[in-house]
């Protein structure tokens, strides 16, 4: 009786197709009940690959999936097998003989024609319209390897790969919580790459969710091929230069940034996720500063500022010296410096932008290259243009040493995107000392802080916990105090439960005072 009843329902949606007179092969988004016109409406949908596989199971079923991305030993055993022991029968019965995990029915021929497309496998019923769709796809993906762009000593030693459902495992094994939740997005009209939302239910603040539901929902792109595009399209200000979410690879700093009522974001076919909302003051701050003792994660941090400040202001302080400010060296430098530059045909904002420039060459040639080769052009490449350009009386030697200084310092940022900003920040600022002098940097500061305390992230405070100042959050930003005294979570992402743990400690039973005399 059920099964007539459901012939009946395709009867009278074949009758209003008819009647309507719509072609047969893609009529809306109805399959036909003829086997002809449904392999007819696939191959005019996906204009005939030659990837598309046609089975034919019976007289009366049809699979069609596509090659290379279906499981084929699941796809001989959980489906072609148990349709081969089965008659003409209703997809409703057919969907609770497939022991599949994931198995729906649809009459909808392009959300059929997607899913597809994204490794599941169609059942065509001979006189029913709608489709059975079981999902057994095989991506081919690389194995899960050590995160190469934040490296760490002490600390996991994994990483995301370019697969969500292997980086979703990868979270959930860090976070066993029922209320971690993840919410499925598809962006990208020709490419229709999926990406999941993360977040803790009961510590990330509802706000900050639905503003990055919106924002995500909001955009309309034709092709979404990794996450750094996802990130600029969905910060507060694209046409800044820093960046105002962090890209990571690394799972565990990914599940603390959730812990801490942040929101995550993976992209499938990106090995970086995406945490927000993060302030300037985190993309110099290391998942394994956890890992060590406080006084020790302390001095890095500090060592790590202290090297930003090098790397962006110390060749600007050359050149403005240099040029209008010779008062300022010390007598003893002045004669070695006067000397060593005694050859050089150039003035000191000029030596200063060729060098960088010669630096900069020599890194990307070495990121491009092989690693073995772009190790060694950068080590060679290096000691090679350096001692010719000295020899050549392109420049000073103390100049060389200033810039290597400076792009050692470089190296020391976590985040590689706001090392890249640290980079770029250099050359505009030594264009204006040389122009300036110590004016032009004082100005090229103010300019910079002005420009970071009008960001935010997501909502939040740019330069927060500084600005608006939050004391009780300084003492996890440039220094790292003793767990005991971080128990609270930061206050710029509002989160629901502010408390990580407890400080109480747990103090020993006391001896009664007579035990203790005898």
């Amino acid at each position: 009786m059920f099964r007539k009843k459901h012939k009946k329902q395709t009867f009278v949606l074949n009758t209003l197709i008819e009647d309507n007179k719509e072609p047969k092969v893609t009529s809306g988004k109805i399959f036909s009940s003829s086997k002809s016109d449904f392999i007819e409406a696939i191959k005019h949908k996906t204009h005939s690959p030659s990837d598309l596989i046609v089975k034919t199971i019976s007289p009366t079923i049809t699979v069609v999936y596509v090659d290379n991305i279906v499981d084929n030993q699941s796809l001989n055993k959980l489906i072609i097998h148990s349709l081969n022991q089965i008659n003409n029968e209703s997809p409703e019965i057919i969907k609770d003989i497939l022991s599949i995990a994931e198995v729906d029915i649809t009459v909808d021929i392009d959300k059929s024609v997607l899913a597809m497309l994204n490794g599941n496998v169609l059942i065509h019923v001979e006189g029913y319209s709608r489709i059975v769709v079981a999902k057994i796809s095989s991506y081919e993906a690389r194995s899960l390897t050590t995160p190469e762009n934040e490296s760490q000593v002490i600390g996991s030693q994994v990483g995301f790969n370019e697969d969500i459902s292997t980086s979703i495992s990868l979270v959930r094994k860090y976070i066993l919580n029922p209320d971690l939740c993840i919410e499925k997005f598809t962006l990208g009209a020709q490419t229709n790459t999926t990406l999941s939302l993360l977040y803790i239910k009961n510590i990330a603040a509802e706000e900050k969710v639905n503003t990055l539901r919106q924002r995500i929902e909001s955009i309309n792109i034709d092709a979404l091929l990794d996450s750094a595009v996802l990130a600029e399209l969905i910060d507060d200000n694209s046409l800044t230069i820093f960046p105002q979410m962090l890209l990571t690879e690394r799972p565990d700093r990914f599940c603390d940034g959730l812990l801490n009522g942040k929101l995550g974001i993976i992209v499938n076919g990106s090995s970086m996720a995406i945490l927000c909302p993060y302030a300037f003051v985190e993309f110099f701050q290391s998942r394994e500063d956890q890992n060590l003792r406080w006084f020790l994660a302390t001095f890095i941090r500090i060592l790590r500022f202290s090297a930003v400040f090098l790397s962006v202001y110390l060749t600007p302080i050359y050149v403005a010296s240099l040029t209008f400010h010779y008062e300022v060296i010390p007598q003893p430098l002045l004669v070695p410096l006067s000397e060593s530059r005694a050859l050089v045909p150039f003035p000191p904002i000029l030596e200063a932008l060729i060098l960088e420039f010669f630096i900069e060459l020599l890194r990307e040639a070495g990121a491009r290259l092989p690693t073995k080769v772009g190790q060694t052009i950068g080590i060679v490449g290096g000691i090679v243009i350096g001692t010719a350009a000295v020899q050549a009386g392109i420049t000073s030697n103390i100049l060389i040493i200033i810039i290597a200084l400076s792009a050692l310092a470089s190296f020391t940022t976590p985040s590689y995107m706001m090392g890249n900003v640290i980079r770029v920040l250099r050359f505009p600022i030594i264009i204006i000392a040389g122009i300036w002098g110590y004016y032009g940097i004082m100005l090229a500061f103010c300019l910079i802080l002005v420009h970071l305390l009008r960001q935010s992230s997501l909502g939040s405070p740019y330069s927060a916990p500084f600005y608006p100042p939050r004391m009780i959050d300084w003492r996890d930003s440039i220094a790292r105090l003793p767990m005991p005294l971080i128990s609270n979570r930061p206050k710029d992402t509002r989160t629901k439960n502010q408390d990580k743990f407890k400080t109480e400690p747990v103090k020993p039973e006391k001896l009664d005072k007579l035990k203790v005399n005898e």
